[in-house]
């Protein structure tokens, strides 16, 4: 998960985020249209750190039991939830093609897009030597003068990055 520096970086990146991960999705449909490699769409979840398998078992057979409860159950059920750890979605790419098989996180390309030089061993950017940086930094020439999506420019970088993973995946 990206670190945000203050409350202005975090809703500029709220603004850009569902856009590029829509547009991202489109970008690898269209990459997939050309290609040899056949993707497929994985969703996995992220436990908070320190989660027990005891835990984690609860909470999924918790949310099973959803499926088919009266809503009185659902009330009591969801209120188990909230006291427990949730786990986060996290999607990932799987690309295949004759013995090769890669995974790709989908979060983290966003991040790639939305941000200047995403780093995502530690969920900052790197630009500059500014030691008080502590942070990821929204690229703001994704956004117009209104603080709005610049579609064309989120077009453009989407697709610069999303050509770059295909271009240097195996033959």
């Amino acid at each position: 998960m990206p670190k945000f520096q203050d409350i202005t970086t975090w809703q500029q990146a709220e603004i850009l985020m569902q856009p590029s991960f829509i547009r991202l999705i489109d970008n690898i449909r269209k990459q997939l249209d050309q290609s040899s490699w056949h993707g497929s769409y994985v969703e996995t979840a992220i436990w908070p750190e320190g989660t027990s398998e005891e835990i984690k078992f609860k909470v999924n057979q918790l949310q099973a039991e959803l499926e088919a409860v009266s809503p009185e159950q659902a009330d009591e059920i969801e209120e188990a939830l909230a006291e427990l750890p949730s786990p986060l979605p996290r999607y990932q790419l799987c690309l295949k093609h004759q013995d090769h098989e890669i995974y790709i996180d989908l979060w983290e390309l966003c991040y790639r897009i939305c941000f200047h030089n995403y780093d995502p061993s530690s969920g900052t950017s790197h630009i500059s030597n500014d030691a008080n940086q502590d942070g990821v930094e929204v690229d703001t020439s994704l956004l117009d003068e209104t603080g709005e999506v610049d579609w064309n420019r989120l077009d453009e970088k989407t697709h610069t990055i999303v050509a770059e993973i295909f271009t240097g995946l195996p033959s």
